[in-house]
């Protein structure tokens, strides 16, 4: 096997604990949607297909929504691949129970044409030009960030000092895996498939979410727990990738139509502030008013 294996390199031993310590000292404030114009628009969307991988799994199909207007360079090489078929007959060699599932060509061997060493996106400047309500705040301060919510569909964190905005890892988060250096991103990419691993957010390429067959990702053949790596070394071990294709090239009489919630609609509006108050009489305990953007992540359905 390669000893230049693209992965995250046992991030998933790092906790971070430091935002608990300064942000739990301040007093705050539920942050609450102030714009309520968008509140009527419709609670569903129909993703870009443009932006649609299918990608058959040895445990069943997967549909991602990829994220070109966060890391455009990367989503382009990750959709160029797909349609070469580099993915193809390749597995998913790399699993770690509670973390991420990596998949690609764990030993360097399949050829492809495009760039070895892509330029890291892991955040992006929020443009002079965007409109107020491109953000939707969900959350200030987060755990992780000094404000968490959605962008275009996806949950997001922002900094307002530095004017800088990011994808975060919630679960079902689609990235790029690489080696120690930022810009060492090519081909192996993987999927969070435990609780949002949001140490992660900022350090790697966001290319989108899987949006539909999370169940199947959630089938991916696990390392064991002895393995701290999570590398699978036997082949047979590991669950495989039939096939990738982008959404055109998928018949349309085999396409699935899903749709995503639209974060300005009513109904993630209402969703939203019911965890705020927890005013079900269940809850006995109300919480302090604080939301985690990956728990309260926009739903998904499909339409037969």
């Amino acid at each position: 096997m390669s000893t230049n294996i693209r992965f995250i390199a046992f991030l998933s031993v790092f906790i971070c604990t430091s935002a608990f310590t300064t942000q739990a000292e301040e007093t705050l404030e539920p942050n609450v949607i102030s714009n309520n114009t968008h509140h009527s628009q419709e609670e569903w969307r129909d993703p870009d297909s443009d932006n649609l991988i299918y990608m058959q799994l040895d445990t069943g199909l997967v549909i991602m929504e990829l994220a070109p207007f966060m890391s455009p360079i990367n989503v382009a090489q990750f959709k160029n691949l797909v349609i070469d078929k580099f993915y193809d007959g390749l597995d998913f060699y790399r699993v770690i129970d509670g973390f991420v599932a990596q998949g690609g060509d764990v030993n360097e061997r399949k050829q492809h044409k495009y760039s070895k060493q892509l330029p890291a996106e892991t955040s992006r400047s929020v443009s002079e030009n965007a409109s107020p309500e491109e953000f939707m705040l969900v959350q200030s301060p987060d755990f992780m960030a000094p404000q968490t919510g959605f962008l275009h569909g996806f949950a997001a964190g922002r900094d307002p000092r530095t004017n800088q905005e990011w994808l975060v890892h919630c679960l079902g988060v689609v990235a790029m895996g690489r080696n120690n250096g930022l810009d060492t991103a090519s081909t192996e990419f993987y999927i969070t498939i435990g609780q949002a691993p949001r140490h992660l957010d900022r350090n790697m390429s966001v290319l989108g979410k899987v949006i539909y067959g999370m169940e199947h990702v959630q089938r991916i053949k696990r390392a064991s727990v002895n393995i701290p790596s999570g590398v699978i070394e036997d082949p047979t071990k590991r669950t495989g990738i039939v096939w990738a294709k982008l959404a055109k090239d998928i018949p349309s009489q085999d396409r699935i139509h899903v749709q995503v919630q639209n974060e300005y609609s009513d109904a993630v509006a209402s969703r939203l502030s019911g965890g705020r108050t927890l005013g079900n009489e269940f809850f006995h305990f109300k919480g302090n008013g604080n939301l985690d953007v990956c728990y309260y992540n926009l739903k998904t359905r499909i339409i037969k």
